[in-house]
């Protein structure tokens, strides 16, 4: 069992799903720069793209994702159009150097779209860029899920689906703004079972408000009875003040440090009884999914999505506020879907922030992956690892973790501390005011 902390765990650190994080990019980034990374693309790279629709039927309030209501057919048909634009666009500018071998696509809720709508978006992008029987992901809304979803996942032969859960719990659902009763979901997995979904993720939360141990065993044991083969169990980052449409949760009935830090503790016990590997340290997986292989071949990654089993070291974002990533860069599109359409009215890419990666940058950025992905780290690039002892000295007297010649090894009791030991590594900290969420 996990031993708790708290003045470990006081300081809000990032989620690392890129390094420097999003709270480090600046505006002198731009579409320049973005051109020049995919000129330097070249014709053996394996490609992953990412494609952003910022649109939901319905808000929900805990969300922090960059998402609007899709109200309005007009806006839906709007950034689709700037959407097929910036595709044409980025093609063009790639030419046809690299093979995409992936295509996740995310929001908000993809199935904002109509089928056919979505259907033409996978065409386009078939066409537009040098597709290699490309792995397709897609993150549904179970509230928006239609027969005519189901059939088009069958169809494009959509293998990896991401549904978002939260909990099953009614008066907690009512609490975050997202009411979808428990046969709503059932009935979903069996579609997507019949139209042969082989790799189900739900997306899970503790730390809800009213939400209690009792609370998540039963959201935990509906989950395990619909077997999804990945699952993952974030904790709520209460961020009013950055997300204003969180100030519709009450507060004052968020559970508190402690209470977290034991249903994360819970939480990780029940799904690695109930035969889920532990990936990362919110992550699960079923032994036979990819993921859970990469987990025992230490092959894990993290990028925008979470952890993934994904290698490519190219993530080229597509949409309002997507991002993407090359090995000396990260650049973020416009996050306004005004700017973003206007950018590319006038025939420009529509990024518009970002950062160079340094070779300081890129080493500490590899380092914080390893130890957030697989546990372990090799410090060796940074030089004498030793030099860092004393800034881990916290973690090292409470059997947290040990350094063993060059290498950073976190022991399994330590993954709950894990963002913050990868936070030692991060240069820019201090140096930036961004929030960030509690390390549990």
């Amino acid at each position: 069992m996990w031993k708790y902390y708290p003045e470990l765990l006081e300081r809000p650190v990032p989620r690392y799903t890129s390094y420097p994080t999003a709270a480090d990019f600046h505006d002198e980034i731009g579409a320049d720069d973005l051109e020049q990374a995919l000129a330097d693309v070249r014709l053996c790279d394996d490609i992953s793209l990412y494609v952003h629709i910022p649109y939901c039927e319905q808000i929900c309030w805990y969300c922090g994702c960059n998402t609007g209501k899709a109200n309005r057919t007009q806006r839906l048909a709007a950034y689709m159009d700037a959407l097929f634009s910036e595709i044409d666009l980025v093609s063009r500018k790639l030419g046809k150097r690299g093979r995409v071998t992936r295509i996740a696509f995310g929001g908000g809720s993809p199935n904002a779209l109509c089928a056919d709508d979505f259907s033409k978006l996978l065409g386009r992008l078939s066409t537009a860029f040098r597709c290699d029987q490309p792995i397709l992901s897609i993150e549904l809304d179970p509230r928006g899920f239609t027969s005519e979803w189901r059939d088009l996942i069958h169809a494009t032969e959509i293998r990896n689906v991401s549904l978002g859960v939260q909990s099953f719990d009614p008066a907690v659902q009512a609490a975050i703004g997202r009411v979808q009763p428990l046969d709503m979901v059932v009935d979903m997995v069996t579609d997507l079972r019949a139209a042969e979904v082989s790799s189900l993720n739900f997306d899970l939360m503790y730390g809800l408000p009213g939400q209690t141990e009792a609370i998540l065993a039963e959201t935990l044991q509906q989950t395990v009875r619909l077997l999804p083969e990945r699952i993952a169990l974030f904790g709520y980052a209460h961020i009013p003040t950055l997300i204003p449409r969180q100030r519709r949760i009450d507060d004052t009935c968020l559970p508190d440090g402690r209470q977290r830090f034991d249903m994360a503790a819970f939480g990780y016990d029940f799904l690695t009884k109930a035969g889920y590997q532990s990936i990362g340290f919110d992550h699960f997986a079923l032994p036979d999914d990819p993921l859970g292989r990469a987990g025992t071949d230490a092959m894990v990654r993290r990028n925008f999505q979470g952890f993934t089993d994904d290698q490519s070291n190219i993530l080229i974002g597509l949409g309002a506020s997507a991002i993407s990533e090359f090995p000396d860069r990260i650049i973020q599109n416009q996050k306004n879907t005004g700017r973003y359409r206007n950018s590319l009215a006038n025939g420009q890419l529509p990024a518009s922030a970002g950062i160079r990666r340094s070779h300081d940058n890129q080493i500490h950025g590899a380092i914080i992956e390893q130890i957030l992905a697989n546990g372990e780290a090799d410090l060796s690039p940074l030089g004498d690892a030793q030099s860092y002892a004393a800034m881990l000295t916290s973690f090292i007297n409470r059997g947290l973790v040990e350094i063993v010649g060059q290498k950073l090894k976190l022991d399994a009791s330590a993954r709950p501390y894990a963002r913050s030991i990868a936070a030692v590594f991060d240069e820019f900290r201090g140096q930036t005011s961004g929030m960030f969420s509690r390390a549990v």
